[in-house]
């Protein structure tokens, strides 16, 4: 025992004396103290002074304890401190538990990673359950950890909650001075004679123990701390991390995921079934998926819905609800189920701040944001790094950013699961939970949400291709546009419609889904009208893509009159050269010559051209539009010759001005090649057409509509050369791809079944086209109705084919 104080004040001080204090006592390891006095010293030495300790009875101390008797800690100014070494303590008997382990959640489901589990920790094993928070890394742990220490498969376990080193140090120092006699006063000391302690010893008896180190925030916290690998021992530890440092030395990595669907819906019905609540399984089906399968999302769900007195109806709206954040549908800390500490809408925020604190500093959280207004289910990497996605990062720190930061920041974000980022797909390069996106989204600020939209949709165009030779990837990126559309519909229209909408549009048309584009104009068109007023140019652009699909899918007329009506409107609102108004001219004309005017249409092309060159130069890619559209008119109305020389001329310039592979450029190759075979050269056309469809095959890729145009023209001009039974194979095999590519309704699959139809009869199967003719005649009419022009023309077909010799009658 030692004292120390401060030094005693001036004058003359009291003398120290202790009697009759009692009798001090201690178990093995203890401490007892009882009438303890001491000098009060000085720099300069003892100082005089006075502490009386007497009749303060006895101190006693079991194992392990500490008793103090009689101990005066402060007398007038003088302060004594005691100082006093404790004898180690006995060690635990076993079974011993150090640490909490936390209790099974209310409606725990078994899984799958529970099995991975359990082999990867067998024989002495090291599992480190890796995954975003939320999806139940730390009840798998517990589960294990309660059920082998029920069933006595286990004499020591140890539970340290891991969010730093520090903290790892004083749990192991804590199981040290439990179980092996460590000394409390040495931390460091503590953990390594711990550490030493888990590793066999020979001819001694065997410990069957298991560490859990809970929530490992940064593996570079566990350097030297690992438990060793032991055939009696097994350790688990649970992190959001996914750095290489994790594994190798016996440790197996294991990913956890989310719920599947089975397992969503079986944990809602346990966990109502608790309260009393039960539901219909469709609806709690729709809610698991709704909230992503995500068990602390279900959990909290389940809590809030309970306690809120709700059916699951109605707290589906309440979550579908925009206007109210994660915080106001979910349980506050006061109500969180199964002991939890952490509400949903928090449960990522950590991990946030640590990401933006990793290199590249200041990145992480932009990016996840940018992420967060996306498409969950991909995002293509270019998307990420292009102009405006580095624009918008470099605007976070100093020193700006450059295509390798942004994959730095989403590796950064893939290393603490807030992001799974997989290079190698680069179409769905980057994926995020809807949960985390929601989460991020309302921590953005309000003012920088506007502008955080408008960057999405810019970063989108950046990688949209104008000639889309992927249809995989176009529909991806249409994917991502719907989505950031759904979350900033506000920011996209102000102070006019953001691009990527038309181009989404636009890209859904020119995959062949017609009526789904028609659809995707129409409700753009109601939008701008109701945001932005009616005579907006913007409104008045979205009435052209309506329209345009409309006369694509067939209905030439409608499409009309649709292009009539917003000529008026732009000649009243715009005037007559804006570029607008020109080109609701040109898509009036040219759906009127559908609609059987072709002398109408050739005359309206030939004035629109004279003011498009007016208007825009010879040059103009507008420009060199309409003077195939002209020569495409004349040759309807019958003057081959004369088409044949405006597509002639009309290519030349074209190589002049976009280059051979434009797909302007090609598209004027197939119509000279169309009315070359129309006066006649059916193997003049054919071979353009092969050369084109190997020129379309390479620039747009084999999926491209307009590459399908080419197959269907090289086939159609084969047969037209005597060649009828391999035209039938080629149109054969077209239509097994447009009817993957674009479904079994799309006019141009009907349009390759009735040319199928054709030369299967032309080869000599006459019956087979009558059937073939008569099952497309049904489809039409169910699809199309009985006055469209292509069921008028279907129908006409199969009227041929029946009077055919061979036929069937």
């Amino acid at each position: 025992m030692s004292t120390t104080s401060e030094p005693a004040p001036a004058g003359p001080q009291p003398e120290v004396t202790a009697a009759d204090t009692g009798a001090a006592t201690a178990g093995g390891g203890g401490k007892a103290v009882t009438g303890y006095a001491g000098p009060v010293r000085t720099p300069e030495g003892p100082a005089a002074g006075a502490v009386s300790v007497s009749g303060t009875g006895d101190a006693t101390a079991p194992a392990g304890g500490v008793a103090n008797t009689g101990y005066i800690h402060e007398l007038n100014v003088n302060t004594l401190t005691m100082v006093v070494k404790q004898g180690p303590r006995d060690p635990a008997p076993w079974p011993h538990q150090v640490g909490l382990v936390p209790p099974r959640a209310l409606s725990f489901q078994p899984r799958a990673e529970l099995d991975r589990l359990k082999e990867a920790v067998a024989c002495g094993g090291t599992a480190v359950l890796t995954g975003m928070g939320g999806v139940g890394k730390t009840q798998l742990a517990a589960d294990y950890a309660h059920t082998a220490w029920l069933n006595g498969r286990l004499d020591v376990v140890v539970w340290i909650s891991a969010r730093s080193r520090s903290a790892v140090v004083a749990g192991y120092a804590q199981a040290g001075v439990e179980l092996c006699r460590a000394d409390a006063a040495d931390p460091e000391q503590a953990a390594r004679a711990f550490l030493a302690w888990l590793h066999p010893k020979a001819g001694a008896a065997p410990c069957r123990w298991l560490v859990v180190l809970d929530d490992v925030s940064d593996p570079a916290d566990l350097r030297g701390l690992w438990p060793p690998a032991s055939p009696y021992g097994q350790t688990i530890a649970t992190t959001r991390r996914r750095e290489a440092a994790l594994v190798g030395h016996g440790r197996r990595r294991i990913e956890v995921g989310l719920f599947t669907e089975a397992d969503a819906l079986a944990h809602l019905t346990a966990s109502l079934a608790a309260h009393d609540r039960h539901e219909p399984a469709d609806g709690l089906a729709a809610l698991a998926s709704d909230l992503g399968h995500l068990p602390l999302a279900l959990s909290q769900a389940t809590a809030y819905l309970v306690d809120a007195d709700l059916d699951c109806a109605a707290y589906r709206r309440l979550l579908a609800d925009r206007a109210r954040t994660l915080t106001q549908v979910m349980p506050g800390a006061g109500a969180l189920p199964d002991d939890q500490e952490v509400a949903l809408s928090a449960a990522w925020s950590l991990s946030v701040e640590r990401a933006d604190l990793l290199d590249p500093v200041g990145l992480a959280r932009p990016m996840l944001r940018l992420v967060s207004l996306l498409d969950p289910n991909g995002v293509p990497g270019d998307v990420l790094a292009g102009p405006h996605a580095l624009a918008h990062l470099a605007g976070h720190r100093p020193e700006g950013a450059d295509p390798v930061d942004a994959i730095l920041a989403l590796r950064v974000l893939h290393r603490l699961s807030l992001i799974h980022h997989t290079p190698d797909t680069e179409r769905q390069a980057v994926r995020v939970h809807q949960l985390v996106q929601r989460a991020t989204r309302e921590a953005v600020p309000p003012d920088e949400y506007e502008e955080l939209a408008r960057t999405a949709g810019d970063a989108l165009l950046d990688a949209w291709p104008e000639v889309e030779r992927d249809s995989a990837r176009a529909q991806i990126l249409r994917a991502n546009t719907e989505a950031l559309r759904a979350h900033a519909e506000g920011p996209l229209r102000s102070p006019g419609v953001h691009p990527v909408l038309f181009r989404a549009g636009r890209s859904l048309g020119e995959s062949g889904q017609l009526e789904a584009a028609q659809a995707y104009g129409r409700d753009l068109h109601a939008t701008a009208a109701r945001f932005l007023g009616p005579d907006h140019p913007d409104t008045l652009t979205a009435r052209h893509y309506p329209a345009f699909w409309q006369g694509e899918a067939g209905d030439a007329a409608g499409a009309a009159a649709s292009f009539a009506a917003l000529l008026e409107d732009g000649l009243r609102v715009l005037g007559p050269d804006h570029p607008d108004t020109l080109n609701a001219r040109a898509n009036l004309a040219y759906q009127r010559g559908e609609a059987g005017d072709a002398a109408g249409a050739a005359d309206a092309f030939a004035e629109l051209l004279e003011d498009r060159r007016r208007v825009l130069g010879p040059d103009h890619p507008d420009t060199l539009i309409t003077r195939g559209d002209a020569a495409g008119w004349r040759g309807m109305t019958g003057d081959v010759e004369g088409a044949i020389t405006g597509y002639a001329e009309q290519l030349a310039d074209r190589l002049r001005v976009l280059g051979p592979d434009h797909l302007h450029t090609l598209n004027t190759r197939g119509n000279l090649a169309y009315w070359r075979g129309e006066a006649g050269d059916s193997a003049g056309a054919l071979s353009a057409y092969e050369e084109l469809l190997a020129d379309r095959l390479r620039v747009l890729g084999p999926d491209h509509p307009h590459t399908l145009t080419s197959r269907h023209n090289v086939a159609r001009w084969r047969g037209e050369t005597g060649d009828a039974a391999r035209a039938a194979e080629e149109f054969a095999g077209l239509l097994e791809d447009r009817l993957e590519i674009l479904g079994p309704d799309h006019p141009n699959t009907f349009l390759t079944r009735a040319n199928l139809a054709r030369w299967q009869g032309e080869a000599g199967d006459a019956e087979g086209a009558v059937h073939a003719l008569t099952v497309l005649l049904a489809d039409v009419l169910r699809v199309l109705g009985p006055d469209h022009p292509r069921t008028l023309k279907v129908r006409s077909l199969l009227t041929e084919w029946q009077g055919r010799p061979g036929a069937a009658r």
